[in-house]
């Protein structure tokens, strides 16, 4: 019998932590976060939104389904490494095709279980997210060592990392004719807003995160998705001229980071979170109905509710901090929300909001 190989995680600022390695062997690192969700693993770790980033779930008992062939939200693993309180090796599920370690370890990507997430939790809300490394060869010293070499993760662009190189068409997924012609910015693009909006009868073309405004504009849009995705909105130079360039000529809808832009291209400043908003039970109010929708949420960064100007005000706000969760503008055709839409897994009852968008490229082909 094999004996399990040991695993550390070492954060920035010398904390520690012992477990067991799954998954792949080596050494990765990454900005440090936490999600609140009780299911959805496998959507966690194909989320573009976590790239750069090593995920801990606060449930403590993480595999016991397995992985499938449906339920993820991009071609590929995105998370750096995968932190665990307790890793269920043999899972139960009708839908299961594989176990979660033999699907980090065809990804190369480390886990390591046994590790008290609360405590790191605990610590990480205490502190902030930081910089973390795991390993199954280094030692304490030796990975703080390695830490200090490494970029924050507010210095690097991990959009153009996620995003697809090359533009092409969604296959429909809706029974009805299609009404819409759709361009989606891949920034981190989750498949469930694609699902969702072609159920509701959009063709889709799916465009990198570079395209330029004459290039998206030229696919004749009848309305425009700027897409979640991952790290520092105030890095995206490229993405916030071009956003700057289509605002007005068509209905745009932002999610997450694409909310972010919108809010930057307008003149609002973004800031960085002190632990983010991350899980399935955040509670958000829609201002222009009052009602209160519980959310499914991935972003380390926000909008500065001060720095809304020229037409540009909240819709939507985060109950548990206040912090901006939706935008609109009183001239200009925008749909914007920070969080997930189209969450899965989590609540769906947000839905609405990608139905609020058809009904705008409704209202503007009708006039």
């Amino acid at each position: 019998m094999t004996l399990p190989k040991k695993a550390l995680l070492v954060l920035e600022d010398g904390t520690f932590y012992e477990g067991t390695s799954f998954g792949a062997d080596g050494i990765t690192s990454g900005e440090i976060v936490f999600i609140t969700s009780m299911t959805g693993y496998q959507e966690m770790l194909t989320d573009p939104s976590f790239a750069g980033q090593i995920v801990v779930p606060t449930y403590p008992l993480i595999g016991n389904y397995g992985i499938n062939n449906t339920d993820t939200e991009s071609d590929k693993i995105q998370v750096r490494g995968f932190v665990v309180r307790e890793y269920c090796p043999a899972p139960s599920h009708w839908q299961k095709q594989t176990t979660l370690d033999a699907y980090l370890k065809d990804n190369n990507i480390p886990g390591i279980s046994g590790i008290d997430t609360r405590s790191l939790t605990r610590h990480i809300r205490s502190l902030g997210v930081m910089m973390g490394i795991m390993s199954t060869s280094l030692t304490v010293s030796e990975s703080i060592r390695e830490l200090k070499k490494l970029p924050s993760y507010g210095a690097t662009d991990f959009v153009k990392q996620v995003s697809v190189p090359t533009r092409f068409d969604w296959g429909k997924d809706g029974s009805g004719p299609s009404l819409y012609n759709v361009v989606i910015v891949d920034m981190g693009l989750r498949y469930n807003i694609a699902r969702i909006l072609s159920r509701l009868n959009c063709s889709l073309t799916i465009v990198p995160c570079t395209a330029k405004a004459s290039e998206i504009m030229a696919l004749n849009p009848d309305g425009i998705v700027l897409s979640p995705g991952p790290g520092d909105p105030a890095l995206l130079g490229y993405s916030i001229d071009m956003i700057t360039a289509i605002l007005g000529k068509v209905p745009v809808m932002g999610i997450c980071l694409g909310h972010q832009l919108i809010g930057r291209a307008l003149g609002a400043e973004t800031f960085k979170l002190k632990f983010g908003h991350r899980g399935g039970n955040h509670p958000v109010r829609d201002l222009s109905t009052g009602r209160i929708h519980i959310t499914t949420q991935n972003h380390g960064y926000a909008i500065a509710l001060e720095t809304l100007k020229g037409g540009l005000e909240a819709s939507h706000i985060n109950l548990n901090d206040g912090t901006v969760e939706g935008l609109r503008h009183n001239q200009m055709p925008i749909l914007s929300i920070q969080y997930h839409a189209e969450g899965s897994p989590g609540p769906q009852d947000n839905v609405y909001l990608f139905e609020r968008f058809v009904q705008m490229m409704k209202q503007r082909k009708a006039n």
